[in-house]
This record gives structure tokens, C-alpha cells and sequence, in this order.
């Protein structure tokens, strides 16, 4: 390495374009940019520059109230589209409305509340043109395993009824909240194994906790594992309803039948949107004539008629259990929103539509807060009614505005007809809903594509189906955020080589036809540098330049003198990191390596410049490319070779004695 230095200054003169260091930005503009980037990445506000301010105040109105932007081009060709999607999910809402606020351990009617005041809300405030509003299965279940653990529904319903109230609004305020912050990113860290697992095991868990529906048990566990629900029903063999359990079996297998058969004729959607209101007509007609209620078979009984009462005094703000009424609304609203927004986005996504999440917080949080007023508890976006309202054919929210006058109407003159309704038919309905939740074929592909992930699915679903639901979403989250830590903290590293007749580098064990360069080791470090994994990074660059020099020892004749750290995939750097490459290049001196950059990013040579790195590793090993990096050192390796060949020419025998 000695010749090398005596190169050095020859090679610099060779005419490479260098990398250049950004000019220097104030501290507060970068740190404006930087959260503007963060909180408003799609620039919401860029119509109102330039604007007089009556039109800002206009576009303002429009931009938080997507109604009156769309409204006045709204057509009747529309309207008869969307009629008919309304009535169809309308049919829908009534029997998962009451099935779902029995899962909730609430009042029947409060789930066919839920679905008047809610969708009317987010018909004026969302962003989604096909999201259909209602009460969903797996945070009606959170809410009956967390407050019930505290106040029992059956024995206390008034104070029950008021922390379900109550976790609503919190709900709505947690979702607002994030929504008006911008913090919507937050709901991405679940991913999409977390929430597989955990919605296949809540599945699961409701799907088990209906058979005291179908097996018409009077007395049941408020525990949600696997081992308390059939103990509970196993120990009660002697009170099995036979009745019960034939109903049951027979509407169920109808309902799968409707399902099948529309999956396999789309055309014919409007059968399995159609089956449960179907199945209710047809089990209250059944009990009716039958006085099937004489004898074992569970009914709905008294519905109170009449549309919403307000509730806003039923809040309990001053409960001494507003603690848990906060918390059970919180993780609630968590399920909801990533449910909601993801079946929002994934139906936009088929249409070529953009959704705001934010905006979509925003309407779920308001819709949460009036609902709690209301009567009303938790909604969201669910898959099957959403699915159902895409299918039907809908244009815009009107849909929804639609079924909210319908379930009106039903609120208003309908609700004595379902005093017959058999509660077996609801566990049928909530089953024959939850058996498409578990997705066994993504699972599948989870195994297939990344075994981590599929770990991460596995676990968040044993979470929930033998520990509870609770234990499942600290599984999800906790899992979510160690695979968040595993990619920071050790990231890819790997070595590059060339591609034969070209000036392309790859990886080497990904590129069979890849060869390494005599004498030069190049290191691509696949991610920012933090403090997190800087020491990782440092071991990871040394056990690569050990392994490089064994390998090149053996194989060529020239030893390694060259170590390229590609830093292409580096977009920033902190001062943990710095460090980490000035200890590489004191342990490459050590060794009488040199290191050489290639393609570091603009705002780490901002931060090498303020360090002084620059300075010490010399401007001139610095490099835009890798190739360009390669040629400086095998330049240099071949000069050294021919001038050491002309010093061992002109040695004597005189000389060398």
C-alpha cells in the first residue's frame, strides 16, 4: 500500500465526475420539510395557494366535507344506481345489525340503531365511494370480553350499556384525533400477517362462541379461549337443545349454500346478500306457526319501536370504571380503523380512486362521536356489507344514505316482526360471516413467500384463540414491531461482484455468473445507517473484509487492498453511524486497506461533510458509481504491478548483494 500513495495523486488527475454535497439548508426549513413530508405527504393544501379568501373558505368547506364537493354533479343515472345498492345492503344490515349487537351483549335494536345515525355521517365526511357503514363482528367481541369483565351484562345492563356508550365516543375521539394530527401512519404498523392472525383467531373465537346460540345453552362462559368455551360446553351436555341445534345446522347450510353459489355465479350477488334477511322472514315464520319458542328455541322478543334516542347523558364520564371504558375504546377504534380504511382502500384501488386516510379517520371519529349520542355503538367499514354494496352496483355514499332510511323506516314500523326471530338463526348468520373471515389461503401464502411472516400470522391467531382476544392484539402489535426492529437493526448486507461483459455489479450468491474483483472487496449496506444498527453493520463490514481476504489469498495473486462500500441504498445517516465508518476505515488502515465510497445519497454527504469524514478518507474516494470505483482501484493495482516489474528489472546482482 505504500506504492499506492505514490499513485494517489497521479490517479486524482483522471477525469470522474464526483459526488457532489448538497448546499446547506437552515435547520428550521429542513425540519419544516421534514414534518411536512411526515404529516402532509400529499400536500392537501397546495388548491388554496394563490386563492382569494372567499374561494379558500369554499374550497375548505369542500376539502373537510367531501359532499359538497361532488353533490352538485351528481346525477339521477346515479341515484337509480345507487338505490338499488342501498336497499340490497339494507337487507343485509338489519340481520347483522341485531346479530352483531348480540355479540356485544347489547339490546338488538342498538345494533339497527347503528346503522341509521353512523352512515349518514360518513355519507358527508368520507372519502370512500363504496365503503358501506355498520357495526362489525371482532370489536363487538372486544367490547363484550373487556367491559364485561367488569360489569356483567346481564346483571347490571344500564351501567354496561353506559361504558359501551361511553367507549364509543372515546373511540371516536382516539379516531378523530389521529385523523386532525395527521397521524394515520400509525395504523400501518400492523401489517398484513398481524392482521390476518388476529382477524382468523377472532373469527374463530366468535364462530365457537355462537354454538351456545345454536346449541341453545341458557348459561354460557364470558371467557374467549378455545379451553374455557368448550368446557363450558361440554360440561353442559345434558342441557343441548336437539330443536335448537337441527334449526341451526339447516340455516347455516342454506347460508353457505346462497355464499357458494354467488361466489361461483357473480351475476347472482344479490342471493347472498338477500340469504340472511331471508333466513330471519323464514325462522320467525317457522316459530311463529310452530311455537317452536315453547319449546327450546330462543327468541329475539320485544324490539322497542321508534328511530334513535339521544344518549348523550348515559356517558359516563364519571364511572369509577372510565378507565376501562377508555382503554376498551381505544383498542376498539384500532381494529376498526385498520379494518375500515383497508377495505376502503382495496375497493378504491379497483376503481382507480384515491382514498385520504386521514380523511377517513376523521369521518370514522365524528360518526363514532354523534353514534355515541345516539344510541349507537361502534362502526366501521365492514368487508361483507362493503362487498355486497360494490357488487349491487353503487356510485357514491348515497348507498349508504339509502340503507340509513331504510333501517329507519324498519326502526319506525318493522321492529314488532322480528319478536318471533330465533337467536339460532342469528348464530347462523354470525358463523356463516365469520367462516369467510378465516383466511386460510393467504395463510397459505404467507408459508409460501416468507416464513416470518406466516410465524407472525401463527402467533397473533394462537393469541387470540387460546389466550383472548386482548392477549392476541399484544401478540399482533408486539409481533409487528419486532419485525420492524429485526429490519433496522439488521439489515442486508451483502457482496457484490461483476456481471460478465458489462458494467453491472450483483450480488454474488444471487448471481451465479457474478465474479469478484482481484484485490477489491464491495460491500452494498441495504439500509440507513442509525445508531440501531451501526454496531451490527460494523461487525457484519468486518467478518466480510476477513472472509474476502482468506478467499482472495488462496485464489489470486493479488491480496485484497481495496474495500467499496456501496451506499446507493443509504438514505440517511446519523452520527452512531458516522462513527461506524470511521471505525472501518481505522480497522482498514490497520490493515492496509483502503476504503472507498460509492453513490452515497445527498444528505449523508451532507452529514460526512459536517463531520469531517470527508476529509479523512480523501475527497478522491468518493465515486458516483461502483464501476467508476473499480476502474480507480484496479488503475492503480495495475500501476503498482508494472512499477514494481520496472524496480525488480533494473535491480543488479551487484545491487542485491
Amino acid at each position: 500500500m505504500g506504492i499506492n500513495a505514490d499513485f494517489d495523486d497521479q490517479y486524482s488527475h483522471h477525469h470522474y465526475q464526483r459526488v457532489e454535497i448538497p448546499p446547506p439548508k437552515p435547520f428550521l426549513k429542513t425540519l419544516k420539510s421534514n414534518v411536512k413530508e411526515t404529516l402532509f405527504p400529499d400536500d392537501p393544501f397546495r388548491k388554496f395557494k394563490n386563492q382569494p379568501f372567499s374561494k379558500k373558505i369554499s374550497l375548505g368547506f369542500k376539502y373537510f366535507v367531501p359532499i359538497l364537493d361532488w353533490a352538485p354533479r351528481y346525477t339521477l343515472q346515479l341515484f337509480k344506481a345507487d338505490i338499488i345498492a342501498g336497499i340490497t345492503i339494507a337487507s343485509l344490515a338489519v340481520p347483522q345489525g341485531i346479530s352483531y349487537a348480540g355479540l356485544a351483549s347489547l339490546p338488538p335494536v342498538i345494533g339497527l340503531y347503528s346503522s341509521f345515525v353512523p352512515p349518514l355521517i360518513y355519507a358527508m365526511l368520507g372519502s370512500s365511494k363504496h365503503l358501506a357503514i355498520g357495526n362489525v363482528a371482532v370489536p363487538s367481541l372486544l367490547i363484550s370480553a373487556m367491559l364485561g369483565k367488569v360489569v356483567n351484562p346481564h346483571e347490571n345492563p344500564k351501567l354496561y350499556l353506559q361504558l359501551v356508550f361511553t367507549a364509543t365516543f372515546f373511540a371516536g375521539v382516539f379516531q378523530a384525533s389521529l385523523g386532525f394530527l395527521r397521524l394515520g401512519f400509525i395504523v400501518d404498523f400492523l401489517s398484513h400477517a398481524t392482521i390476518l392472525g388476529f382477524m382468523s383467531g377472532a373469527a374463530t373465537v366468535v364462530c365457537l362462541q355462537q354454538l351456545k346460540g345454536i346449541l341453545g345453552l341458557l348459561h354460557f362462559t364470558h371467557q374467549t379461549d378455545i379451553v374455557s368455551v368448550m368446557t363450558s360446553i361440554f360440561t353442559q351436555i345434558h342441557q343441548w337443545r336437539w330443536e335448537s341445534g337441527v334449526l341451526g345446522c339447516c340455516f347455516l347450510f342454506f347460508l353457505l349454500l346462497t355464499r357458494y353459489f354467488s361466489k361461483m355465479k357473480p351475476k347472482f350477488f344479490w342471493i347472498s346478500a338477500m340469504a340472511p334477511l331471508t333466513s330471519v322472514i323464514l325462522g320467525s315464520v317457522l316459530v311463529y306457526f310452530t311455537h317452536a319458542e315453547k319449546n327450546g328455541v330462543q327468541v329475539i322478543g320485544h324490539l322497542k319501536k321508534g328511530i334513535n334516542p339521544p344518549s348523550y347523558s348515559e356517558l359516563a364520564f364519571s364511572s369509577q370504571y372510565l378507565a376501562i371504558a377508555i382503554k376498551t375504546g381505544v383498542v376498539t377504534s384500532i381494529i376498526a380503523l385498520a379494518e375500515g380504511i383497508a377495505v376502503g382502500r382495496s375497493f378504491a384501488i379497483i376503481e382507480n380512486y384515491d382514498i385520504d386516510g386521514n380523511k377517513e379517520m376523521i369521518a370514522f371519529g365524528l360518526m363514532n362521536i354523534v353514534g355515541s349520542c345516539t344510541s349507537c355503538y361502534l362502526t366501521t367499514g365492514p368487508f361483507s356489507r362493503t362487498a355486497v354494496n360494490y357488487n349491487a352496483g353503487c356510485k357514491t355514499t348515497v348507498s349508504n344514505i339509502v340503507m340509513s332510511i331504510a333501517v329507519m323506516i324498519t326502526l319506525l314500523l318493522l321492529t314488532p316482526l322480528f319478536h318471533y326471530t330465533p337467536l339460532v338463526v342469528l348464530s347462523s348468520i354470525i358463523i356463516s360471516a365469520m367462516l369467510g373471515i378465516i383466511d386460510y389461503n393467504s395463510a397459505i401464502q404467507l408459508w409460501k413467500v416468507d416464513k416470518y411472516d406466516f410465524f407472525v400470522c401463527i402467533s397473533s391467531y394462537i393469541g387470540v384463540v387460546f389466550g383472548s382476544v386482548e392477549v392476541g392484539l399484544i401478540v399482533a402489535v408486539a409481533m409487528s414491531l419486532l419485525r420492524i426492529l429485526l429490519f433496522v437493526a439488521r439489515p442486508k448486507t451483502f457482496v457484490l461482484g461483476k456481471i460478465p461483459n458489462s458494467m453491472t455489479y450483483r450480488n454474488i450468491e444471487q448471481y451465479s455468473t457474478a465474479s469478484s474483483v482481484p484485490g477489491v472487496i464491495i460491500i452494498h449496506i441495504d439500509s440507513p445507517i442509525y445508531f440501531a444498527n451501526a454496531s451490527y453493520l460494523r461487525e457484519r463490514i468486518s467478518r466480510w473484509i476477513d472472509e474476502e481476504e482468506e478467499k482472495q489469498r488462496t485464489s489470486t495473486e493479488i491480496e485484497l487492498q481495496y474495500v467499496i462500500l456501496d451506499m446507493s441504498a443509504v438514505g440517511n445517516i446519523d452520527t452512531s453511524g458516522i462513527s461506524m465508518l470511521e471505525e472501518v476505515k481505522r480497522n482498514a488502515d490497520r490493515r492496509c486497506l483502503k476504503v472507498l465510497l460509492a453513490n452515497p445519497g445527498g444528505e449523508v454527504m451532507k452529514k460526512l461533510d459536517k463531520s469531517n469524514y470527508i476529509d479523512k478518507i480523501g475527497k478522491e474516494w468518493i465515486y458516483l458509481t461502483i464501476g467508476e470505483a473499480v476502474n480507480a482501484c484496479n488503475y492503480i493495482i495495475h500501476n503498482c504491478k508494472f512499477q514494481s516489474k520496472r524496480i525488480d528489472s533494473s535491480v543488479t546482482p551487484d545491487d542485491s548483494v
